[in-house]
């Protein structure tokens, strides 16, 4: 079947800044999918995650991986392979449970097909050592030279006595022939000597192999040790980076709070030039207004020295209403006057021609 989806979701992908190991690094724009993998060949589980065709997340879920909430919507997680850590920001805390639930499972899971490749490995491994040694202490018979080879494994005194065997044949045949014989001994002594070489062989093998095991019990054991650090270490490193990230987030904050300070800041420049501009309008209005109390004093003095005029303008023209009256009368008085002198000159004229006649 090959790899297979077995669970996705949507998500904001993030990596830890390589050079400062403290800021995170945004590897979408929006929000991409980001789905379980198995393979069912290899027994895998990987996450991946792609932004079109790169490849953004490409994970292998190991047992010594751990998925970190640090926050209700943000978690991570180490790669050592990637040499990095990845980030992932949900929607939802729903979303970010489930993904970590997820991840715990298929986790469990990676730990137990290791142990169980673990267990094949080493039922592999003993027959085959087994069998090695067998071959280390099965010696080399004259009918395994001739190229025939036993079932059985003989042992070193199972060497010896066939040895024997061949040198009591071999007994009568120096009546026959003496050539023959001494070929016959030069052979049985080569075999001795190859018998004898193989079995210091075998015991210095089976030496040995006792050696290879204790030196393989003793490497199982620090390397079991030595996993228990790594987990241990990722362990710590997991509360580190989960520190980091928060020292992180702590950071975004204290950014965003200084920004908001700043345009606080910069609104109360703003308010400080409205409030001179008003103090400046203050002033104006002040002065304006001492401009105009000014001008109504005057305009009061104005009116008190109009109503001044008006009042000698009346007085005036009492006068004058007065000084008519007086000189009507005096025209009057005068055209009486007139009228008498003319009545008097009448009559002054008529005595003089009464005189004159």
């Amino acid at each position: 079947m090959g790899e297979q989806p077995i669970f996705s979701t949507r998500a904001h992908v993030f990596q830890i800044d390589p050079n400062t190991k403290k800021n995170w690094v945004p590897t979408s724009k929006h929000a991409v999918t980001v789905s379980y993998f198995y393979d069912s060949t290899r027994n895998v589980y990987r996450i991946i995650s792609l932004d079109g065709s790169k490849a953004i997340i490409n994970s292998t879920i190991t047992p010594n991986m751990t998925f970190t909430k640090t926050s209700h919507k943000f978690g991570q997680w180490a790669d050592s392979r990637a040499n990095t850590v990845y980030g992932l920001g949900f929607s939802s805390e729903t979303q970010l449970n489930k993904f970590a639930e997820k991840f715990s499972e298929f986790k469990e899971a990676a730990r137990l097909a290791k142990e169980k490749s673990q267990e094949k490995m080493e039922l592999t491994s003993t027959p085959s050592q087994e069998s090695a040694a067998g071959d280390l202490q099965s010696p080399v018979t004259p009918e395994s030279i001739n190229g025939t080879e036993e079932r059985d494994r003989e042992t070193p005194d199972a060497a010896l006595n066939a040895g024997c065997r061949l040198e009591l044949n071999a007994v009568p045949l120096p009546h026959s022939s003496t050539s023959i014989t001494k070929h016959w001994e030069a052979e049985l002594a080569a075999l001795k000597g190859n018998n004898a070489k193989l079995t210091a062989a075998l015991l210095e093998s089976t030496a040995n192999v006792k050696q290879w095991k204790q030196q393989l019990a003793a490497y199982q054991d620090e390397a079991e040790r030595l996993h228990k650090r790594v987990t241990e270490l990722e362990c710590v490193s997991g509360q580190t980076t989960g520190i980091k990230t928060q020292k992180t987030e702590l950071n975004q904050t204290i950014e965003e709070l200084e920004a908001e300070l700043k345009a606080k800041e910069e609104e109360l420049e703003k308010l400080k030039e409205e409030v001179e501009n008003t103090t400046e309008l203050q002033t104006q209005r002040d002065q304006l207004r001492h401009k105009l109390q000014e001008t109504e004093l005057r305009n009061e003095e104005l009116e008190l020295q109009l109503v001044g005029l008006e009042q000698r303008v009346e007085s005036r023209r009492l006068e004058e209403q007065s000084f008519r009256k007086s000189l009507r009368s005096l025209l009057q008085m005068l055209d009486g006057k007139i009228f008498e002198l003319s009545a008097l000159r009448d009559s002054l004229a008529k005595l003089m021609d009464s005189h004159s006649s």
